[in-house]
């Protein structure tokens, strides 16, 4: 809220005002822009309200009960989440993609205006997580978005495999004697204490490539989505986090904790990375590695716990920031993000080692880097393949039409292999081919 209007404020009652505004006439009551604009305002009320079929968001289409439990949406009430549930339900409606893009323009459009009259305090509807569901306008199909396939899977599962192993092989070199062991001034003690740091962020990437490559999670469900106020968009913990059951639990895209499942590869990385540093079960599982940010956590938890600056530089000196902070049970530093985890994932795929061995490969790739939605796609493709839609569905909490629609390639290709046997029993040119 910036102060100039309240988010309490019932969407509808802003409709005229933005209508007006866009309009043509001396009143702004004319014009077709006017004319269609308010019928998408009023589609995506209806829809707010639950007065319409999703099947994109509910299972059965009937069952969608909107965002709201009453009858009046409010401001309040609109989020990045709504936004990218409406994107979905206008994609999955049977719509060409231009006529999708044309009716959320409407939307986006007063969700701009209704920003800067100071009824929400962001463009909600313009930031990438919103807009991700809506189809592409440039002839792509479903299946040319970034998938991850399995060469892709083992060239950078190898790869931080790789980086862990050296690491830990490093951190075992160093021998620390009794009298050195736990002394900030001692420069072996201060060594061993960096290299296990440098065994941290090993683990920290290893299980960040696995947990992408391997569980179908959405970015935004793990990791720190900043555009994301809400409970549950801040990273899961390591409090989520079940191995007895192989599961982690996270707010889904429906709104709702849910378990998810950690498939066998994943468990071994994420146990390894648990072990290398103790820390309360309140601590993200993916934590900022950003050196201010950390720096400035370490100063001020040191000295909310009464030690003085000297002493808090001695102790600093002594191990990084990150070790500090677990040792000394401060609280929980920032979570990763999910720009800081693409970082990450930009910088492993074109890390000199990996980059050797993928031109060896002669590997081709749909963008720069392995991306984050790309693991996920690229597990669905393999669920789907080896167990149908339904199965996929279940496994990436999505409805079985939107996965038909992400992964139709498959499909065509199995009807076409359908369609040539067929014609090879009856064609005599097919099946001497």
């Amino acid at each position: 809220m910036t102060g100039r209007r309240s988010v309490e404020t019932p969407i509808e009652d802003t409709f005229t005002k933005y209508l007006t505004d866009k309009g043509k006439g001396d009143a702004g009551e004319e014009g077709a822009y006017r004319a269609d604009a308010e019928r998408e305002l009023h589609r995506f009320r209806r829809w707010c309200l639950g007065h319409t079929s999703d099947s994109a968001n509910a299972s059965p289409p009937e069952s969608w009960g909107g965002i709201v439990d009453g009858d009046t949406v409010r401001f309040v009430d609109l989020d990045t989440t709504v936004f990218s549930d409406y994107a979905r339900y206008l994609s999955t409606a049977g719509y060409a993609a231009g006529t999708v893009l044309t009716y959320y323009a409407h939307v986006a459009s007063w969700c701009g205006w209704a920003h800067a009259q100071g009824y929400l305090p962001r463009h909600y509807a313009r930031e990438s997580d919103a807009e991700d569901p809506l189809p592409e306008n440039d002839g792509r199909r479903p299946g040319d978005q970034q998938a991850w396939e399995p060469i892709h899977r083992d060239l950078i599962t190898q790869f931080v495999d790789r980086r862990v192993s050296e690491a830990f092989d490093a951190l075992g070199a160093i021998k620390v004697s009794h009298a050195d062991r736990g002394d900030p001034e001692s420069e072996v003690w201060q060594a061993k204490q960096k290299a296990r740091f440098t065994a941290y962020q090993r683990c920290r990437e290893q299980a960040l490539v696995y947990v992408i490559a391997y569980t179908g999670l959405r970015g935004s469900e793990f990791l720190s989505a900043p555009k994301e106020d809400r409970e549950g968009r801040n990273g899961i913990r390591w409090r989520d986090v079940s191995f007895a059951d192989s599961s982690v639990t996270v707010f889904r895209k429906s709104r709702e904790w849910k378990e998810a499942s950690l498939p066998e590869p994943v468990i071994t990385p994420l146990k390894r990375y648990a072990e290398v540093l103790d820390v309360p079960d309140s601590w993200p599982v993916f934590t900022t590695l950003h050196r201010p940010s950390l720096a400035s956590h370490v100063t001020e938890g040191l000295a909310d716990a009464g030690l003085d600056d000297d002493t808090i530089e001695r102790v600093r000196a002594g191990a990084p920031d990150l070790i500090v902070a677990a040792e000394h049970d401060l609280d929980a530093p920032k979570p990763l993000t999910t720009d800081g985890a693409r970082s990450i994932m930009e910088r492993l795929w074109t890390h000199d080692a990996l980059a050797e061995r993928r031109d060896e490969l002669d590997l081709s790739l749909d963008g720069n880097y392995l991306e984050l939605h790309g693991g996920r796609r690229g597990g669905g493709e393999v669920l789907v393949r080896q167990f149908g839609y339904a199965a996929a569905a279940r496994y990436l909490d999505n409805s079985e039409e939107q996965v038909r629609e992400a992964y139709q390639h498959i499909e065509a290709a199995e009807r076409a292999d359908m369609a040539t046997e067929a014609f090879s029993q009856t064609d005599q040119r097919i099946s001497d081919r």
